[in-house]
């Protein structure tokens, strides 16, 4: 295996010339033909820099550490998608690990990333306090937050507006005259499952709908959740017309649990999810949700990163709003 002595020997250069071209962040500068000398060398003798020498050299392991609630799922996938890709175009790699929406799972995941030499974290977490987020050492291992505003932190903060998604889900409703609406909720612990049932209430009174809280299910946000939801919602013998569900996964579980009690949807049961996760476009009937556009989140926050910790020009936008997405799982109620 070829070693820096024989590309600078090639080259015609200094071992010196041979380690600004490989870490180029120094002071010292390489003219653009001595640069061409030396990578030409490289190619020839089939030279690869040794990453971990460079990370010393640079003091940078070209490494985002990103930490996701799970590893599965279609909202997971999509953003560490876009991340991955879009870090990977600048020449960076992604270190991944999950936190279960656990708290001390969630921290333990930090310090394994802070600990890899992670360059900067993008975190989306549901357990961890918004002082100890505020309280992370940012200057050593800069961190942004999915998904959630944080006081003290708004810079490093990517958002959907999860109160107006909420709110356009079952104004949707309303609009086809469904009064008596259910919803099915995410954990009401976590900050965006709280908002977007604000966001059902604040419909509803608009509409001099008055809530029910029987018709009121607290879901877990998975398939078999949004299943057994409209089950126990059935079991209450309580008349309702449509349902909303805080997400996707949730809204195919119900639609599932329709289908098994013999209900011809939308006709029977109007349902709206939420995400527009790919799912939705494949479930029967097609369904009707809010587009959150969490892969461009993804994308932005890596964005973030290339501009705030490797001083790569970037525009970034970090604040977004939903949008209602009609399809075939609502009909006029009668």
């Amino acid at each position: 295996m070829a070693n820096i002595y024989e590309v600078a020997e090639l080259a015609g250069v200094s071992l010196a010339t041979v380690s600004r071209v490989i870490n180029p962040g120094g002071s010292a500068k390489v003219s653009d033909k001595t640069r061409q000398k030396v990578l030409e060398a490289m190619s020839q003798l089939g030279y690869q820099p040794n990453s971990i020498a460079q990370s010393l050299a640079t003091r940078s392991s070209n490494s985002v550490g990103v930490l996701v609630s799970e590893l599965h799922g279609p909202f997971f996938g999509a953003m560490l998608s876009a991340i991955e890709q879009t870090l990977k175009a600048a020449g960076k790699f992604v270190l991944v690990a999950a936190g279960h929406s656990k708290e001390e799972q969630e921290r333990e995941a930090i310090r394994f990333l802070v600990s890899r030499n992670c360059d900067a974290l993008i975190v989306h977490v549901e357990r961890l306090t918004d002082k100890f987020l505020v309280d992370h050492d940012h200057n050593t291992t800069p961190l942004v937050v999915m998904n959630r505003k944080v006081r003290g932190l708004a810079d490093h903060c990517f958002s959907l507006n999860n109160e107006l998604g909420g709110y356009l889900a079952t104004r949707s409703l309303l609009k086809n005259r469904h009064k008596r609406i259910a919803y099915i909720s995410g954990p009401l612990d976590w900050v965006d499952a709280r908002q977007r049932f604000a966001g059902h209430k604040r419909a509803l009174s608009e509409a001099g709908v008055k809530f029910d809280e029987r018709l009121l299910h607290e879901g877990d946000y998975h398939e078999t959740g949004g299943q057994d939801a409209l089950n126990a919602l059935f079991a209450k013998n309580l008349p309702f017309t449509a349902v909303v569900c805080a997400n996707d996964e949730m809204a195919a579980g119900a639609m599932a649990a329709a289908h098994e009690r013999g209900l011809e949807l939308p006709r029977e049961l109007s349902i709206v999810g939420f995400d527009d996760a790919p799912i939705s476009r494949y479930v029967y009937p097609k369904l009707t949700t809010i587009h959150y556009p969490i892969a461009d989140m993804g994308t932005m926050a890596a964005r973030w990163v290339l501009k705030n910790v490797y001083d790569q020009p970037q525009d970034v936008q970090q604040a977004f709003e939903p949008e209602l997405v009609e399809r075939d799982s609502v009909s006029r109620a009668s």
